[in-house]
């Protein structure tokens, strides 16, 4: 049977999962494959590059997609979002920024407009522009966020969520990567979930093969939230937020030594960008989260959705058989 919430009647889909839009890992492919498996495919708008974005909105077929944007990021360049308008998107998803700007061209084009927030403070923006969904982002995610803990913080924005605007839709992310992590979501009150770094390590990632595979041999004890690599890609990130990455040698050698980075930077630029560009990920960074510890295998969105519903499901049946009458 489906887990059905208010989540998946509002965007009309099977499944209470929704993709992350990470930047130049989320591309159409994996989006619309998200979707044909019956959750929602998010692609990642990242920073803005408006022939990259055409050409994943392309690449996602006839699949209704959504597409996600770095809210500061995209202030900087507001004519990407009607890129993205222009294909008639199932929602817009804005994360790290004042969704408020943005809100009114969403809405006005038929998109769902969902907006991704860290702390209560988000939450009352993100209320003020009318979201139709807010995702709960746990400190646990990979990629950027900011400090607090899934577990706590998720409740906490569903109690405030239906204190002040009911008929919001609360969902989860960080740390969740199985159907464990999507049934305790549920428990916690949310109604679906946001996953990111278990989707980077699928078949139609875009994510480089060697940046999966380290994933796959991960613990989850590994990553580390810094600003370190978005110093040295010199990207004007709110203090705020930091980036939670898999250690390498870069990490180990710059984090806690910032300044010196910064001192530095145009000459760790020049190494940073050549390891990307290798594939070097002694230096070039993984962006993922501690949910990594529960990946084993590289393997189809399809496959991925499938399991983690099914085995939501059977955790959601043990915890009833719980209940002694």
């Amino acid at each position: 049977m489906p887990l059905s919430t208010r989540l998946t009647d509002r965007l009309d889909i099977k499944h209470p999962v929704l993709l992350a839009p990470m930047a130049l890992v989320a591309g159409g492919a994996l989006a619309g494959a998200v979707t044909a498996a019956g959750g929602l495919g998010i692609i990642g708008g990242g920073y803005g590059d408006a022939p990259w974005l055409e050409s994943q909105f392309a690449a996602a077929g006839n699949h209704p997609v959504g597409c996600g944007f770095i809210t500061w990021s995209l202030a900087t360049r507001p004519q990407l979002l009607d890129v993205a308008l222009a294909h008639k998107p199932a929602a817009i998803m804005l994360s790290f920024g004042d969704p408020r700007p943005f809100a009114p061209r969403i809405k006005a084009a038929g998109a769902r407009l969902i907006c991704q927030v860290q702390s209560l403070a988000h939450v009352e923006e993100a209320l003020a522009a009318g979201a139709d969904i807010i995702i709960a982002q746990g400190a646990e995610a990979g990629g950027h966020g900011s400090l607090r803990g899934t577990l706590p913080f998720v409740p906490a924005v569903v109690d405030f969520v239906a204190r002040r605007a009911p008929e919001t839709i609360v969902a989860a992310a960080g740390g969740i990567a199985d159907g464990r992590g999507l049934a305790a979501a549920l428990m916690l009150g949310a109604e679906g979930v946001l996953v990111g770094t278990r989707f980077y390590a699928s078949a139609e990632s875009l994510a480089h093969p060697d940046a999966k595979a380290r994933m796959v041999a991960a613990s989850g004890e590994e990553t580390i939230r810094t600003s370190t690599v978005d110093i040295v890609r010199d990207i004007p990130w709110p203090r705020e937020f930091t980036a939670r990455v898999m250690r390498n040698g870069f990490v180990e050698q710059w984090h806690g030594a910032e300044t010196a980075l910064a001192a530095a930077r145009e000459g760790e630029m020049r190494r940073y960008r050549d390891a990307v560009t290798r594939a070097d990920f002694s230096i070039a960074c993984v962006f993922g989260g501690e949910a990594m510890a529960m990946i084993d295998k590289v393997e189809p969105a399809a496959e991925i959705i499938a399991r983690m519903v099914a085995d939501a499901e059977a955790a959601l049946a043990r915890g009833a058989r719980l209940m002694v009458p």
